[in-house]
Order: C-alpha cells, then structure tokens, then sequence
C-alpha cells in the first residue's frame, strides 16, 4: 500500500518542493526549478534552481524524509564553478571552487517518495510531472557549457580542449 503511486499529489508536491527552495534564496522567483534525484554515489534528493541571466544554479539538499531543506542552498556560477558536466545515462556534475561536487539527475516525471504532509497517502509516492522543466534544464545545461567553451577558447592546447574528456566530462 506504502509502494502505491499516485498522479494526484503533484500540485502538493511542487508547492512542497518550492517551500524548501524559496524559503533560502530571497530571489527565487527568477530561478526555473527542477526535482533532481542523486546518482552515482551522491545519493539524495536536490531542488536545483537555474536561470540564464545570470547564469547560475542553485543546488537546495532536501532531506529525504521530509523533502525540506537539509542544508543551505549553494549557488554556483561564473564565480565559483570549478566545472560542470554531462556524465553518462543523462545525468549532470556540478562543482564548485572550494570542492563540492553535485551529481543529479532530472527526469521528466520521476517517482517520488512524498511525505504524508503532500502525499494522498501516506507514505505514498507521487509521481511529478516536469517534462518541459527537464528538457529546459538540459537546454541550460547545454546552453551553461557552450557558454563555458567559448571562455576556454574552445581549441587544441586551452585549458579543457573544448570538448567533453573521455567519461564524458566538459571542463569548465
């Protein structure tokens, strides 16, 4: 009963997930969020908020009962980033100058362990619908290393090579 999925707690859930987001960043209306799920190791849930002007993303940790904040946010951007990447099976690598490395994933609708305060059920799972926000995300993403390139010079013999490495890596 516990492992039910249900398509009608997305609404709670996304204002959920908005609540641990918005209650750390004083501008949060100019950032697009996305629900990211940990891969490779890192493990946990993310609200990563991005926008284009400026370029920046917003890594909130969400504990993984609750879905609240676990702890600050972290902003990364031109200032601080030490690297961003497309890592393999669609997922991203976002690191920061003083060494901390986020790797996520965003799917288009993934399956949610929503707490009873938004879930229909509790212990329920919600399924969340952010297919449009997801390919937005990967757009930024894009859009964020492309950006990165042309800084790097984008040829033989500059500080990344332009391209992605071998494990599918772009350098910022």
């Amino acid at each position: 009963m516990g492992n039910e999925v249900h398509d009608d707690g997305d609404a709670a859930l996304k204002s959920h997930l908005h609540r641990a987001f918005d209650g750390q960043i004083p501008n949060y209306g100019s950032y697009n969020l996305v629900y990211a799920a940990g891969r490779a190791g890192a493990g946990g849930a993310f609200v990563v908020g991005f926008r284009r002007q400026p370029m920046e993303i917003v890594v909130a940790p969400l504990h993984p009962r609750t879905l609240a904040a676990l702890e600050p946010a972290v902003a990364i951007n031109l200032t601080n980033l030490s690297h961003l990447a497309e890592v393999r099976a669609g997922g991203h690598e976002v690191g920061t100058s003083t060494g901390r490395v986020f790797r996520f994933g965003v799917d288009g609708t993934p399956t949610v362990d929503a707490p009873a305060a938004v879930s229909t059920a509790a212990g329920g799972r919600v399924r969340l619908d952010q297919e449009l926000d997801a390919l937005d995300f990967r757009d930024f993403m894009d859009e964020f290393m492309t950006m990165l390139d042309g800084f790097d010079g984008g040829g033989p013999g500059s500080a990344g090579g332009g391209h992605p490495s071998g494990d599918g890596e772009r350098r910022g």
